[in-house]
């Protein structure tokens, strides 16, 4: 049985202390659509996709924020899951190096990029056929 969160009494976020705390507050330009995106992301403490198209770049390497990654490739969106607490994350994979990783949403991401998300693998038949066969 799923544990319950109660929403009322749930600790929020701390605020983590990371190197590039000094340009936190820098926005930047989508690589995919090339509009202007905020630095500030309601719902998480590290902007890292854009809220239009979700696709990101490959910056951070294990921690998120760290900015660590060499790559600096695009990530694009993959494909949805859901944490334990109904949370949704989204999966990207980098386009330079095939990594694949998980970022939280964040608040104003575009419903209708995140529903085509969702409901990719009914879509492809031929991803749904694979998926089928080594079942």
């Amino acid at each position: 049985m799923p544990r319950r969160v109660n929403r009322m009494t749930e600790r929020p976020q701390r605020r983590k202390a990371l190197p590039h705390d000094r340009d936190r507050h820098r926005d930047f330009r989508c690589v995919g659509c090339r509009l202007a995106v905020p630095a500030d992301a309601p719902g998480t403490a590290h902007r890292n996709h854009c809220p239009n198209c979700l696709t990101s770049l490959h910056v951070d390497r294990r921690i998120p924020g760290d900015r660590a990654a060499r790559c600096h490739g695009r990530m694009e969106a993959f494909g949805v899951t859901a944490r334990s607490d109904g949370e949704w994350m989204i999966i990207h994979h980098c386009l330079a190096c095939g990594e694949l990783s998980v970022n939280r949403t964040a608040g104003d991401d575009n419903a209708l990029a995140l529903l085509r998300l969702v409901l990719r693998p009914i879509r492809d038949n031929g991803l749904a056929h694979r998926v089928l066969r080594t079942l």
